[in-house]
């Protein structure tokens, strides 16, 4: 039985042929003693920055089989080598209940396409419907039509259609849920075309300029299983029929319903708005709202690795701050989805908003990092009504939309400036792909989430000097961070809590934050369905 060897550090000088020679010297045996050796996890390790370490867990055989490895596990009696433990899952069977109509799916993004293929491959030929365009035809609308032309089309943009959100988004495989399916999920995105780096890296990452490609190639093998997807394609009607999904609308057609899936994304407002006029159980939740922050790169280098900042071996810094307790009661202001080397993105799915959010290409090799500063906003502040939430955003993002112009430039301002309450002049840099105008943001944030920004920044720059400094510019607002609804469902079935057969997953309905917890929920939502009902014949 093969062993794990766990952190493993090695000097940045070293190269990584070098990597069997450490593993042997923990294991306590000559080199020659490892058969094979396979790095399952790779990290930088810069807490002391001038001497930064790389970090590994190491998959080992040593000639001798068994025998060799227990007596390698008994010599160090440590957890941090340990005999690898295989579990192989049955395979999964199928339910034996017909299914009269073949399973819907609404949305095509992480949510979706995981949810698609996985049905798919089972035989239960799903259909997806997407309102958005496939990703081609995507990304010359959004690269041509709106950032050239300013021209917006509610239908084809950053949020809608081919990938939905994630097609664009910086690719952050990075999840803190603990459940054996990310693990086929990063394999899934390996197998589409991920770099290998997915499988072993602490933080992985794919880059915007991967995603569209992966999920073209996703929805070539779900067709080639049985699948169908459609595009331009809107929900724009749902029937309920005693308590269950019957039916949806798309355009003028009507099609027969006995399974629904929901994968619509966070920012389907008008989706949500329908499913709760016709009765399905919606509810307001905590989400996050902020600005998006954005410094060189080369700055963010040296707080990270101090005197080895530039060295080859480094990748482009990242950093996760907080500011504990600065925004009072509803707690702290921190970091979200920091994006190195990177731009910042429209996230709008309306004419006349402006919000944002972060991206970066595979390489990370842009000359400027962004984040996202946020603070948490509760449902008491927008009052009781479950959709509040919804009309709260999107008031900041219209009011953001008007300040900077009504053009779809972002307002900006340097980080010295906001705190010191002055009008920032001169240049404005940004990666904003729609440019930006100098405006006071106070104006386009609540007034607490405004001064826990103003208690935040001061803190965030004593332990990382320049952040809040002249070079640092604040856009916003970042608005998109999290859902302000969900839709409740049955912790056993996971259909909705009061509609039968309508299954609420991913971000759209509050149970994700991110491309892996939206897919793995989809799976999980898939895996319900396959168990309770026979594949369709075809």
């Amino acid at each position: 039985m093969p062993l794990i060897v766990c952190d493993i550090t090695m000097p940045l000088a070293e190269s990584e042929q070098r990597l069997p020679d450490y593993v042997a010297r923990r294991l306590r045996v000559p080199p020659e003693a490892i058969r094979a050796y396979a790095v399952v996890r790779r990290a930088i390790d810069a807490r002391r920055r001038d001497d930064i370490q790389r970090v590994y867990n190491v998959e080992v055989a040593l000639h001798g089989g068994s025998k060799a490895e227990r007596r390698a596990v008994a010599r160090r009696r440590r957890p941090d080598v340990r005999p690898l433990k295989t579990i192989t899952a049955p395979p999964p069977r199928p339910g034996t209940s017909p299914l009269p109509h073949r399973p819907i799916i609404v949305g095509f993004g992480p949510a979706g396409m995981f949810a698609a293929l996985h049905l798919a491959r089972l035989g239960y030929a799903p259909l997806v419907l997407e309102r958005g365009r496939e990703v081609r035809t995507r990304h010359r609308d959004i690269m041509h039509r709106f950032y050239r032309l300013h021209d917006f089309d509610p239908e084809s943009n950053l949020l809608f259609g081919e990938g939905g959100a994630g097609a664009y988004s910086d690719g952050k495989l990075y999840t803190r849920i603990r459940d054996e399916r990310v693990g086929d999920v990063l394999a899934t995105l390996y197998h589409f075309g991920a770099k290998p780096e997915i499988l072993t890296d602490a933080h992985p990452h794919i880059g915007s300029d991967k995603l569209p490609g992966i999920c073209r190639r996703m929805r070539m093998a779900i067709e080639a299983a049985g699948g169908e997807v459609r595009f331009g394609a809107r929900l724009d009607d749902v029937e309920i029929a005693d308590g269950r999904v019957s039916a949806v609308r798309v355009g003028e057609q009507r099609i027969a319903v006995s399974v629904l899936l929901l994968c619509i994304g966070h920012s389907a407002r008008d989706t949500v708005r329908l499913l709760a006029q016709r009765g399905v159980r919606v509810e307001a939740k905590p989400f996050q709202f902020g600005v998006r922050i954005e410094h060189p790169q080369e700055l963010v280098d040296r707080w990270q690795y101090g005197p080895m900042c530039g060295h080859v071996a480094l990748p482009p810094a990242e950093y996760w701050i907080k500011a504990r307790g600065a925004a009072g009661p509803a707690g702290d202001v921190f970091s979200f989805c920091m994006c190195p080397g990177g731009m910042i993105l429209p996230t709008n799915e309306r004419a006349g908003l402006i919000a944002t959010n972060g991206a970066s290409r595979s390489s990370r090799s842009g000359k400027f990092a962004n984040s996202g500063l946020v603070a948490t906003i509760r449902p008491e502040a927008f009052g009781g009504d479950p959709l509040a939430g919804l009309d709260y955003i999107e008031r900041w993002e219209r009011a953001a939309f008007e300040l900077a112009g009504g053009d779809y430039a972002a307002p900006a301002q340097r980080a010295s400036d906001y705190l010191a309450s002055r009008a920032s002049d001169g240049t404005l840099t940004t990666t904003y792909p729609l440019g930006g105008r100098w405006r006071d943001l106070r104006a386009i944030l609540p007034d607490f989430v405004a001064d826990a920004l103003a208690r935040a920044l001061p803190v965030f720059d004593r332990n990382h000097p320049g952040y809040a400094g002249a070079d640092a510019i604040v856009t916003g607002p970042e608005s998109r961070a999290s859902s302000p609804v969900r839709l409740p469902r049955n912790t056993e079935t996971l259909e909705s809590a009061n509609v039968a057969g309508l299954y609420p997953v991913g971000e759209g309905a509050g149970y994700a934050g991110g491309i892996i917890s939206a897919a793995v929920d989809a799976l999980r939502a898939a895996e319900k369905i396959a168990a309770l009902y026979a594949p369709i014949l075809r």
